[in-house]
């Protein structure tokens, strides 16, 4: 029988005692080890059962130098974009003997290297950063110590760290023609925060622009919290515009905030798309759950995720050498650009 709350716990001592066998013979059964008869392995298993034994997994891993667990840090965990990203990592590791810690840096960029801090403290064998906010010198620090995996674009990620990231140039490409294809000429760019992935969206807006022969452009930066002061904003300073300079359309950086306008421009007696069409990026749920559902640029954040793990094994398997992969977007047209 288990032992009692406060009673010590059994070792393998006590299950070669009442089994009559040696310690490592229990040893070799416990681990799955070959040098056991089955009637042995039996025997010992259904003892070790009744004395209520349990590996001290994380014991066995500092013996063996490894951890078996992959370290998470990712920048909002409230994220869609995230979430998808960490769900493709515990899908890709499902059955392999490791797990998963995860760490929430809450937009902060001290919270994220705290967290980074932590998992090496930790033993971790290998990190898997999913934000483009940490620093170069933390990342840096880590990946001297064990591989480290980045899923987003930092502004400057050195060369000493894997990346997973999307053609921000492509999607945003993709976005614009959408809109000029549904015979929308006046289109305003929505920019929710100062990050690498978002300026270079903006930057494909403006080349798609000029490439069209346009002279109109319309900005407004905010912040990437996604709040509805910021939608009531740009619904507001858009409806300020004289009729001949208002957009028309709007490609906005992120779902999350493009659904925010949407339901602002609703508010504000726009019908939408008749009067404002609208394309999101990401494609995250949100998209297809609001109604007019949203038109938006989907990233692969599931693979993401898996090819991250996949990266990470190849550094264990010797792989010195950085790799960058950078994922195609594809857009999924929804009501909210239609006519």
């Amino acid at each position: 029988m288990p032992s009692d709350t406060g009673s010590p716990r059994p070792t393998i001592i006590d299950i070669a005692r009442v089994a009559g066998v040696s310690k490592s013979l229990v040893s070799l059964a416990l681990s799955g080890k070959p040098g056991v008869s089955d009637a042995s392995r039996g025997r010992i298993l259904k003892v070790a059962d009744e004395l209520g034994y349990t590996s001290n997994t994380w014991a066995r891993s500092l013996v063996r130098g490894r951890s078996q667990l992959i370290g998470v840090v990712t920048t909002d965990v409230g994220s869609a974009y995230n979430a998808d990203v960490v769900t493709g990592i515990e899908d890709e590791v499902a059955d392999s003997g490791y797990g998963v810690l995860l760490a929430h840096g809450r937009r902060d960029p001290d919270q994220l290297c705290l967290g980074i801090e932590r998992m090496v403290q930790l033993g971790v064998d290998g990190l898997i950063v999913v934000s483009s906010r940490v620093p170069r010198a933390q990342l840096d620090a880590a990946a001297r110590t064990r591989p480290v995996i980045v899923v987003g674009r930092p502004d400057d990620p050195g060369d000493l760290v894997d990346l997973v990231r999307n053609d921000d140039e492509y999607g945003g490409r993709l976005a614009v023609d959408h809109l000029v294809e549904g015979g929308r000429t006046r289109i305003g760019f929505v920019e929710t925060s100062a990050r690498a992935a978002v300026r270079a969206r903006g930057l494909a807006y403006d080349r798609a622009m000029a490439d069209l022969g346009s002279d109109h452009r319309w900005r407004i930066a905010g912040s990437a919290r996604h709040d509805a002061s910021f939608a009531r904003r740009v619904v507001d300073v858009l409806l300020d515009e004289p009729p001949a300079r208002r957009p028309e359309a709007l490609f906005v950086a992120t779902d999350e905030t493009a659904v925010a306008i949407l339901g602002a421009a609703l508010d504000a007696g726009l019908r939408v798309p008749d009067d404002l069409a609208l394309v999101g990026y990401n494609n995250s749920a949100l998209a297809a759950a609001i109604r007019p559902t949203l038109t938006s640029i989907d990233q692969p954040r599931n693979l993401m995720g898996r090819l991250a793990v996949t990266m990470l094994r190849e550094r264990w398997s010797a792989r010195s050498r950085q790799r960058i992969e950078v994922m195609t977007p594809h857009l999924v047209a929804r009501a909210s650009s239609g006519r």
